[in-house]
């Protein structure tokens, strides 16, 4: 069964420029793993990582009906690569199904969670 669908974007520009500015806000938003990542990209495609990884959290956040803070934070949720480049989403917060989806131009990040329950 369905628990829920979160949706949300991101500017890439301001994405940019919060690279920009250095690690501390890509600290506070991914796990450790995720940074790890997130350290081996350049340019663009790290501003596409983060913009996506900030995203999709939010997405998880909304499809759990909490929103980001007090029940779900960022470090609860992680989203890494499988061997295919595919996005694999886990959290601590939920034990079914996450099926992130993700899609980027150069103006737009935009992100779907799909939770479903486990019977």
């Amino acid at each position: 069964m369905i628990r829920g669908v979160g949706i949300d974007s991101v500017e890439v520009e301001r994405m940019k420029k919060i690279v920009e500015k250095g690690d501390k806000f890509a600290k506070r938003v991914l796990t450790p793993k995720e940074f790890e990542q997130y350290q081996q990209l350049k340019g663009k495609r790290k501003v596409e990582y983060l913009g996506g990884r900030f995203s999709l959290k939010e997405s998880f956040s909304k499809a759990m009906g909490t929103g980001l803070g007090k029940y779900v934070g960022f470090q609860d949720i992680e989203t890494l690569w499988d061997d295919l480049g595919h996005p694999v989403m886990t959290s601590t917060k939920f034990s079914g199904n996450i099926f992130p989806s993700i899609t980027h131009d150069d103006h737009e990040i935009i992100t779907v969670v799909v939770l479903e329950e486990l019977n």
